[in-house]
Formats: structure tokens, sequence, C-alpha cells
């Protein structure tokens, strides 16, 4: 995986003391902390119904101490702001095209000499979407890694990470637990998450 903003000394520590402020002046509580056996894991981005879920997912991973990667489509990452991107920890994905992205990412993970966060948005899309694709699970599945079900819901502006999910095997009951844990949580947009 390629060098990020959150393993660049100094500047880690300038926008982590920014994080926490901003998110606290802003009136956000974050909660959870993420534990040692899922210092390598994939974290699933839900809801994700606005482009303001970066930012704040940015902030909140500063101020969780998290070594995230995160996964975007590839527009956004065309000149002049692919470098800034990639430092951000962007990974892009072309939606239009078949790829071996499941092996691919989990190669990544297994291959990062110390803690890594993939994270993956299970919809897809910020656009309304009723269906979720399932390559988190399978990314954790492949690379033998926990999920970590983080969460941002705007209307009570709480964040953070939730329960940590290891998969059984069963994809449909698995995912099945998953919507169901992510259920009561709203959206910048929360008309377009859905869980059922």
């Amino acid at each position: 995986m390629h060098r990020t903003i959150f393993g660049t000394p100094i500047v880690n520590s300038l926008l982590r003391a920014f994080s926490v402020s901003f998110l606290k002046l802003a009136g956000w509580k974050i909660e959870g902390s993420l534990p040692p056996e899922a210092d390598k894991s994939v974290l699933i981005a839900a809801p994700h119904t606005s482009n303001w879920d970066l930012p704040y997912t940015l902030m909140v991973a500063f101020a969780l101490h998290l070594n995230i990667y995160w996964m975007g489509k590839a527009q956004i990452f065309r000149a002049p702001f692919r470098g800034l991107m990639m430092w951000l920890g962007g990974i892009p994905v072309e939606r239009e095209t078949a790829n071996n992205l499941v092996a691919a990412s989990a190669a990544a993970i297994r291959a990062v000499d110390g803690p890594v966060q993939l994270i993956v948005p299970p919809e897809g899309t910020r656009s309304k979407a009723r269906q979720w694709k399932t390559g988190f699970y399978h990314i954790a599945v492949t690379a033998q890694v926990p999920i970590v079900m983080a969460y941002m819901d705007y209307e009570r502006k709480i964040s953070g990470l939730g329960a940590i999910f290891v998969p059984t095997g069963d994809a449909d009951a698995d995912i099945a637990a998953i919507r169901a844990f992510y259920a009561p949580f709203k959206g910048k947009n929360a008309r377009q998450f859905h869980t059922d």
C-alpha cells in the first residue's frame, strides 16, 4: 500500500489535534476504539450518502488513531487531484470494468507490515442504493481479517467503531446481521440509505 497522510509524521499529529478539536466544536461524539485483534481489518463505511462523508471519515480516523485506506470511484482521482486523493488514503476503483479487486485488496492487507484498516462502503455509491455490494465481506474473508462496523450518524452526531464481526462463511446470514446493525443510523441524506 502507498504512503498516506496517516503515516506522515508531524502532519499526522497536527491533523489529529485539528480533527479532535473540530469534531468537538461541531458537536460530534466519537465512540469506540480499535482493539488489537483488529489492527488489520476491513471497516464498513455506512451510511454513505454524501460527499461530506469523506472529510468526516478522515477526521474520525485521526481522532481514533487509525491507519486507513478507502476505496473511491476512479473519477475523483483524475488530475490534478490524484496525488492528493492517494495521499489521503484513497484507492481508485473502476466500477465499469471487471477486475480482481477482492483478491488484490486482500493480498495488500496481508502484505502490510503493521496495522492497516481498509474502509469499504457497502452501498458502493452515495446515491440511493437498495442492494449492498458484498466486496467488503469477501475481502475480509479472503484476507482472513475481521470486519469492524464503523458508522456515522448525522442525526445524533455520533461516529465511531462498533462491534467486530467475524465472518462465519454464511454470507447471506452475515450480511443480514450486519445490515440490521446499521438500521438505526442516519446518513446526511437519510432517504438514500436502506438496510431492508
